[in-house]
C-alpha cells in the first residue's frame, strides 16, 4: 500500500490510499490521549501500536493529549510522583517536548496529523505556547517528514485508488474531535452520538477522544441522491480509549480518578481498515491489540 498526506485548508487533511488490488487492505493507526509523559501511560504498549504501524507502512493519525504537562510549578494538580525523571528540568515545557520528539521519532514519517487537545490548548492559554505545534516542528526539522499539525477538531478525507491509474475510486470523509464533557459513568458519552450525527451530516467517520471510554456505534440512516435514488448508509461513531491507566488496583492515597469515583477506563489505540469491493470504498474499526507480551 502507498500513501501521501496533504493539507487542504487549515483543519482539513486528505491521505491518498493506493491499493495494489481487490485484496488489499489499507490500515490507519487512530490513537488520542497518549499522555506520554504520564507515569501511569502504558508507553510499551505505545510503542507496540506504534511499530506496527511502521513495519506496516501504516499512517497514524493522533487525536490530541499527546502530552499531560500538568506537572509544572503553576500548576496546582502537581505531584512529585507523577514527574517522570527526565522532565525533572527547569525547562520542563521544553523537555517535554524534546523527550517526547524522541521517542516518535522512527515513526515521524508514518504520522500524518497530531490534534490539540485540552491538555495542549491549555497550555497555550496559560503560556502561550503550543506543545503540538513544536512537537511537529521538532519532528519535521529531525527527520525532513511532514507531520501537520491539526486543531482540536477537523477533517481526514481518504481518497482511494487502485494500483496503476490515476483515478479516485471511492473516498471516505473522517471527522475527528478531541472530545468534550467528563463522560459519565452510566452512558460513557454515548448520547453523544445523537448530537454529532446532526451537524456532522457528510462524515462516513466520527471519532473523538478526551473521555478515556472506548465505544464504536453505528447510525443508520436514509438518503436520498440528487437523482433521487433512495438508499441507505451508515455512519459510524468511534470512541477512543487514551494510554493511561491510573486506576491500576484501586489503592490510593489523593488518586482524582479513583476518589471522585471514577471507573478504571481501557487503553489502547485502534485501526481503521479500508478496502474497496466493486470500486466502493468499505471500512471497519478494530480495537488494536491490548497485549505488551
Amino acid at each position: 500500500m502507498e500513501w501521501d498526506c496533504q493539507k487542504l485548508d487549515r483543519n482539513v487533511h486528505r491521505i491518498k490510499l493506493r491499493l495494489e488490488n481487490s485484496k488489499d487492505v489499507a490500515r490507519i493507526l487512530l490513537r488520542s490521549d497518549a499522555h506520554h509523559d504520564n507515569p501511569h501511560s502504558d508507553n510499551a504498549l505505545e510503542k507496540k501500536h506504534l511499530d506496527e504501524a511502521l513495519a506496516g507502512g501504516c499512517p497514524i493519525i493522533d487525536n490530541g493529549d499527546a502530552f499531560c504537562a500538568m506537572q509544572g510549578k503553576w500548576d496546582r494538580r502537581k505531584s512529585k510522583t507523577d514527574l517522570k525523571p527526565e522532565h525533572l528540568e527547569g525547562d520542563y515545557l521544553d523537555a517535554l517536548v524534546s523527550t517526547y520528539a524522541k521517542f516518535l521519532e522512527p515513526y515521524a514519517n508514518n504520522l500524518c496529523v497530531m490534534a490539540t487537545g485540552n491538555h495542549e490548548t491549555g497550555i497555550l492559554k496559560h503560556h502561550e505556547t503550543n506543545l503540538t505545534t513544536r512537537l511537529c516542528e521538532r519532528l519535521n526539522t529531525m527527520t525532513g517528514a511532514k507531520v501537520y499539525d491539526g486543531s482540536y477538531t477537523g477533517w481526514v478525507f481518504f481518497q482511494i485508488y487502485s494500483a496503476n491509474t490515476k483515478t479516485v475510486r471511492d473516498s471516505i470523509k473522517l471527522w475527528r474531535t478531541h472530545g468534550e464533557g467528563g463522560g459519565s459513568p452510566v452512558t460513557r458519552g454515548v448520547i453523544s452520538t445523537a448530537r454529532r450525527a446532526v451537524y456532522l451530516p457528510d462524515a462516513d467517520i466520527v471519532i473523538a477522544g478526551h473521555t478515556h471510554h472506548e465505544w464504536q456505534v453505528p447510525i443508520q440512516r436514509l438518503r436520498i441522491s440528487s437523482k433521487g435514488v433512495v438508499y441507505q448508509d451508515e455512519q459510524l461513531h468511534v470512541q477512543l480509549p487514551s494510554y493511561k491507566d491510573e486506576y491500576k488496583d484501586g489503592y490510593s492515597y489523593g488518586n482524582w480518578a479513583v476518589e471522585r469515583g471514577m471507573p478504571p477506563k481501557p487503553i489502547g489505540a485502534a485501526w481503521l481498515e479500508v478496502w474497496l469491493e466493486n470500486d466502493r470504498a468499505c471500512f471497519q474499526v478494530v480495537r488494536a491489540s491490548r497485549s505488551t507480551w
